[in-house]
């Protein structure tokens, strides 16, 4: 009883922070932790404050306004602005949602002897039949429970044999080279982690929880009154997400430099193949965990990319939009849920490898989001929008710092 009441009162941070480990996560991590072994755990700790920040921005955003992000630009700014950044969720989305797919299919190929296509189909055919068809309320049920796949990756770790004095000292003394590959892989890293969709998506939810307590109608129907208590809730629940995002990242960078990197394994092709090299290296135990983590996160993340892109296509053009909505109700959000999903779905037929899409697809991200950070500082500082709940000097502070690392960081992989 005290387990399913702390899991009825997270809410749409925790089930941000739980998304942000999707397959494109674990495999830049496995990357990670196979290319550099443990010298780029500082990254767990770095990333918290200031993805924590971000996130509840974009929370604090939708509570008080009742809109998702794209909702608010409509409102308040140029339709450039609301173009350019809709554009850059809708193709880093796309792009993620067929290659989480595909690690997906390749995960469970593993387990079960059944052909890719079949079990790609099979798992598209599901995340879609839950979100469209499932109602809001047990739906975020679904996704809550799903989280808890993720813990696969703490257990792993404590089937190793590792030395726990290596992994302290890296994780509080960073160790940075300027050469191109690491440029590269603190980009995916910071894109992976600090992801344009996660914005978008927890926005949107807040907005959600407002309808179901009866604050507002739709999203973007009203707006809902706020308090300081309904602030502090998002801003803990946001906390406690993204510390759960960044101990998983944690674990799967240990869990993979305990294994690969120590066997002398630095590169992979596929998300999988890192679950299937681990069966030799730690047992079946850890790969089987291993894979069902890949999995168990595919179910959770894909839902929330497409579902972020619907929000944000619904809300620029003007139509109605929210998980709380029949699919009778609101045939154009749940249509391009559909449509985005089965676009995704077609890069697993494109010939390129689905490691390397993932870890691409983090790249691309790590470039976007910088100029939806600075978006995202500016709507959360304006009275106009915010009220009296716009950003602390704190939150500012972390906002404008991560935002300029971030876009340093994709300026540095044009001169190395």
């Amino acid at each position: 009883n005290k387990f399913k009441l702390f899991i009825k009162k997270l809410g749409p941070g925790f089930i941000t922070g739980a998304a942000d480990d999707d397959p494109s996560g674990i495999a830049t991590y496995s990357q990670t932790g196979a290319m550099f072994g443990y010298s780029h755990l500082w990254a767990a700790l770095f990333t918290f404050p200031f993805m924590s920040a971000v996130q509840e921005m974009c929370g604090r955003i939708g509570l008080v306004t009742g809109n998702g992000l794209a909702g608010v630009i409509r409102k308040h700014y140029t339709k450039k602005i609301l173009f350019v950044a809709v554009a850059c969720l809708l193709v880093a989305n796309t792009v993620n949602i067929g290659t989480d797919l595909g690690a997906m299919a390749a995960a469970a190929q593993l387990l079960l002897p059944i052909p890719f296509t079949v079990l790609l189909l099979g798992m598209t055919a599901v995340i879609l039949l839950l979100e469209i068809f499932i109602s809001y309320d047990k739906y975020v049920k679904i996704l809550k429970y799903l989280t808890l796949s993720l813990f696969a990756y703490v257990i792993v770790v404590f089937t190793l044999r590792i030395n726990w004095n290596d992994i302290i000292f890296a994780t509080l003394i960073p160790t940075i080279t300027l050469s191109r590959e690491t440029i590269l892989n603190i980009v995916a890293l910071l894109g992976t982690t600090i992801s344009p969709y996660l914005f978008f998506w927890q926005a949107d939810q807040e907005a959600e929880e407002e309808i179901g307590s009866g604050k507002i109608l739709g999203i973007g129907n009203g707006k809902p009154r706020v308090t300081k208590r309904d602030v502090a809730r998002v801003r803990a629940d946001t906390l406690v997400g993204m510390f759960f995002s960044n101990l998983i990242m944690f674990f799967i960078i240990a869990t993979t430099a305990a294994t690969l990197n120590t066997y002398g394994i630095t590169n992979i092709e596929t998300a999988d193949q890192a679950a299937e090299v681990l069966r030799p290296l730690a047992g079946d135990f850890s790969f089987i965990l291993f894979a069902i983590g890949i999995i168990g996160t595919g179910f959770l993340a894909v839902p929330i990319l497409a579902g972020s892109a619907a929000y944000a296509i619904a809300e620029s053009l003007g139509w109605r939009g929210s998980l709380f909505l029949k699919f009778k109700e609101a045939h154009g959000f749940y249509g391009i849920i559909t449509i985005a999903t089965l676009i995704g779905l077609t890069f697993n037929y494109i010939g390129i490898p689905p490691f390397t899409m993932l870890y691409y697809t983090a790249i691309l991200n790590g470039i976007m989001a910088p100029p939806l950070i600075l978006l995202i500082l500016h709507i959360s500082n304006n009275k106009k929008i915010m009220g009296k709940y716009t950003n602390s000097p704190l939150s500012n502070i972390l906002g404008w710092i991560v935002g300029a690392v971030m876009m340093l960081c994709a300026l540095a992989l044009l001169v190395l």
